[in-house]
């Protein structure tokens, strides 16, 4: 980043995650209205994230999971928010920091957020990551986000996401 320009991205970047981060808490605070659901897609291969090593072989790089019905020990803070879950009948407890998602949604009320994947330099300075998945594209679990493309139809589903890359200088 230069000095030169507020880093407006960044800002805004860091906002999303604040959301994110209240809309979780509340979930662990008073559970999930209605018929409220949690889709968080992150980065396995993140600095930071705990998870079995039987977990991460199977999701190398990217693993969305589910809040919803079954969950537990749900615990945020600042940075991170740890929960666990249960895969093909087995208990897993998962440690993600905020900064390692790159999607997070509520398809109960369409609403979708697509992010950067915030990297943490040797100087302390943060920048972007990789390029994430674009919604609507298979997400590596087998299936295609919520707020996909029917392409068979040639209908857009309800909802839709916005992603801030269209409004970034290049």
């Amino acid at each position: 980043m230069t000095y030169d320009s507020l880093p407006y991205d960044q800002w805004i970047e860091e906002a999303l995650r604040g959301v994110i981060r209240r809309a979780i808490e509340h979930a662990g605070e008073h559970g999930l209205p209605g018929d409220h659901h949690f889709y968080v897609t992150f980065r396995t291969d993140s600095e930071g994230v705990e998870m079995a090593p039987d977990l991460r072989a199977m999701h190398p790089e990217e693993m969305t999971i589910v809040l919803q019905h079954q969950f537990w020990d749900l615990e945020i803070d600042a940075e991170s928010f740890a929960v666990k879950l249960k895969f093909h009948g087995k208990s897993y407890r998962l440690c993600v920091p905020l900064a390692s998602i790159t999607a997070f949604g509520d398809p109960s009320v369409n609403f979708g957020l697509q992010l950067k994947r915030i990297v943490v330099g040797e100087d302390g300075d943060q920048g972007e990551g990789g390029e994430t998945p674009v919604l609507g594209e298979p997400n590596g679990t087998g299936r295609q986000d919520t707020n996909a493309v029917d392409g068979e139809r040639g209908k857009t589903k309800t909802g839709e996401v916005v992603t801030l890359d269209s409004f970034r200088k290049k």
